[in-house]
């Protein structure tokens, strides 16, 4: 029961198994490496600072640096060091749907100054223009937001069927209210591009 097998009972034995194709659950053909020779290869050489101010300043600088990386692609457009809320191909597509066109959300601040303006004059009929304009700006906005939330949305169902899409249209109606050279990431296509 517990002695040792001969020498012709251990070939025929493994004889036997190479003839056999080999299973992909079958082992690796090695032996096991040892628990803590396993950990020594797994862990990597952390350089830590011994003490607190030295990782206070090394913990900034890496800050630092992927914050000026996000900077840089916020300005480029560069895919791989974009803010999460950017990343992807979905919110490319609706950034460049965004800035194709003009809206007219865009030009909100603008003219919520001239608005502004006018109100404060004390003269009766500019009060009431400034009323009106009001009037007039909040529903050209609130409309043109329909028809481009309406609008991409279908554009995201028909390009990004099996993508998901949540908050996409919410994203692309913000961007459309920041001015056009004030947006980032920066707009990579020009005004009356074919998307």
């Amino acid at each position: 029961m517990f002695r040792r097998r001969s020498q012709d009972e251990q070939v025929s034995t493994t004889s036997v198994l190479d003839d056999q194709p080999r299973d992909p659950q079958a082992p690796k053909g090695r032996p096991t490496p040892k628990r803590n020779e396993a950990q020594t290869l797994r862990r990597k050489t952390v350089t830590a600072p011994t003490d607190r101010k030295a990782a206070t300043r090394q913990a900034r600088d890496a800050r630092r640096a992927d914050m000026s990386k996000q900077r840089e692609a916020l300005q480029s457009g560069d895919q791989r060091y974009l803010p999460a809320r950017d990343k992807g191909p979905v919110r490319k597509f609706v950034r460049d749907y965004v800035d194709s066109r003009m809206r007219v959300a865009e030009f909100f601040l603008p003219i919520a100054v001239l608005i502004l303006v006018l109100s404060i004059v004390r003269v009766g009929s500019l009060q009431t223009i400034s009323l009106l304009l009001w009037l007039i700006v909040i529903v050209a906005i609130v409309a043109d937001s329909l028809i481009t939330g309406l609008r991409l949305r279908g554009q995201l169902r028909t390009r990004f069927p099996d993508q998901s899409t949540k908050g996409a249209v919410a994203y692309g109606l913000m961007r459309t209210l920041q001015m056009r050279r004030l947006r980032l990431p920066k707009p990579q296509v020009a005004r009356g591009t074919k998307l």
